[in-house]
C-alpha cells in the first residue's frame, strides 16, 4: 500500500517536472536546475523503498543519468542537464514499477503458497480422521468376534453339563405255559450318574385260544 502511494507520488512529481519546461521565460539555466532537483528527490525516495537491492539494474541507470545531468549543469550544458535529468527520472518510474510488480507477484505467490498449505493441512486431517474411523471400526469388529466367541464357548459348556436324554430299553420274555402264556416286558431306563439305573418290569399275561 506504502509503494503505491510512493509511486502516485513519483508521478505526479514527474508530470510536475515536465511541466517545468512549458513557461517560456523561465530561463534554461532554472529549467535544468529544477529538473535535477526533482530527479534527486525521485530516486532518494525510489531508493528508500527498496529499488536499489530490488532493482539494482535500473537504479543504477537512473543514478548514472542523474550523474550526468549535474555535470552538463556544472559544464554549462544546461540543456543536455535537463534531459539528463528527465531520463533519471524516466528510470527511477521504471525502477519503481518493476519493484511493485515484484512485490505483488511476492505476495500473490504468498497467498497462493498459505493456500495450498491449508489445503493441505485439510487433506491430513481428513485422512487422519479416516484412519481413526477405520482403527475404530476394526477394534469393534475384534470385539464383536471376541464376544460371539465367548457366547460359542459358554454355549458349548452349557450342553457339555447339560443331561443326556434318557434312553428306554424293551426287552420281551416269552415262557410257554400248559395253561397260559405270560410275557415279561422288562424296560430299562438310564440316567445318568450319580443318580441310580431304574428297572422297570412289566408282565402281560395272555390266555391262549
Amino acid at each position: 500500500m506504502s509503494c503505491k502511494i510512493v509511486l502516485t507520488s513519483l508521478l505526479a512529481s514527474s508530470a510536475l517536472a515536465l511541466a517545468i519546461a512549458a513557461p517560456a521565460a523561465a530561463s534554461e539555466k532554472d529549467r535544468a536546475r529544477e529538473a535535477i532537483a526533482a530527479a534527486e528527490a525521485k530516486l532518494h525516495t525510489a531508493e528508500s523503498v527498496g529499488t536499489a537491492s530490488e532493482v539494482p539494474g535500473a537504479t543504477a541507470e537512473a543514478r548514472a543519468a542523474l550523474a550526468a545531468a549535474r555535470a552538463n549543469f556544472a559544464a554549462g550544458h544546461e540543456m543536455r542537464a535537463t534531459e539528463a535529468a528527465l531520463r533519471a527520472q524516466a528510470l527511477t518510474d521504471t525502477a519503481i514499477g518493476v519493484l511493485q510488480q515484484h512485490r505483488n507477484e511476492a505476495a500473490v505467490a504468498a497467498r497462493e503458497n498459505q493456500a495450498a498449505s491449508v489445503a493441505a493441512a485439510q487433506d491430513d486431517a481428513s485422512a487422519a480422521r479416516q484412519q481413526a474411523a477405520e482403527a475404530n471400526a476394526r477394534a469393534e469388529a475384534a470385539q464383536n468376534a471376541a464376544a460371539n466367541s465367548a457366547a460359542d464357548a459358554a454355549a458349548a459348556r452349557a450342553a457339555a453339563t447339560q443331561a443326556p436324554a434318557q434312553v428306554e430299553t424293551t426287552v420281551t420274555t416269552s415262557r410257554p405255559s400248559t395253561s397260559r402264556t405270560t410275557t415279561t416286558v422288562t424296560k430299562k431306563r438310564t440316567t445318568p450318574a450319580p443318580s441310580p439305573s431304574v428297572t422297570t418290569t412289566t408282565t402281560r399275561m395272555s390266555t391262549p385260544n
